[in-house]
Order: structure tokens, then C-alpha cells, then sequence
């Protein structure tokens, strides 16, 4: 979604990640003026998708408003995300795309 932070930027714009979930219940929900100023200031980052990229309601495991996964605070510095990069971090786990957020987080944060 956006790789202009501390969080993503090792990412490519736009680039589909594969990550686990391991959330039963819980979802992200905010009031419209405050889901535009975030949309605005770029503080959307993760966004749930099919394998190909399409934001739908069917690859919205949980009800999140617009299919949101991680964000940031205004500052850019503060990330809340649902997936867990933690668990993609080897190939043996079936995908090491969670070394992008890790990478990008040790690189700004190290």
C-alpha cells in the first residue's frame, strides 16, 4: 500500500506480500473523518488482498474497514499491523516475504 515509512520501505510499491494471520476475532474500525486524514497522510500500509492483488471483501478475513492490515501513526515512528512477519521469516515457513518488514524495521530502527 505505501512504502514511504520505516516499516515498508524495503517493499515495492504495491507489492503483494504473503504473510499468516493468526487472529480469531478483532478488526480495525474508525470513523470516516479519521479514516481520510489517515488515507491522506499515507498512514495506511498494509491492506488485505487476494494472490493477485485485488482488495475484496473475500480476502477481508476479519471485517476490517477497507481491508485495513497495518498502519502507522502520523509520524510515521508507531506500526499496528495484524499479520505476523515473524512467521514468514524462513522459507520452511512457506514464504520469507515477512523479511521485508523486518529488514526495512532493522534498517531504520538499528
Amino acid at each position: 500500500e505505501n512504502t514511504d515509512n520505516p516499516f515498508t520501505n524495503q517493499c515495492e510499491e504495491g507489492q503483494i506480500l504473503k504473510i499468516p494471520i493468526a487472529h480469531h476475532d478483532g478488526n480495525y474500525f474508525v470513523d470516516d473523518e479519521t479514516l481520510t486524514k489517515m488515507e491522506e497522510n499515507g498512514q495506511i500500509i498494509l491492506r488485505y488482498c487476494d494472490e493477485y492483488g485485488n482488495i475484496t471483501e473475500e480476502a477481508n478475513p476479519n471485517g476490517s474497514i477497507k481491508n485495513i492490515a497495518g498502519i502507522t501513526n502520523e509520524n510515521k515512528n508507531v506500526f499496528g499491523l495484524m499479520p505476523h512477519p515473524e512467521r514468514a521469516a524462513e522459507s520452511i515457513l512457506g514464504t520469507e516475504d515477512g523479511l521485508y518488514i523486518l529488514r526495512s524495521i532493522l534498517e531504520n530502527y538499528s
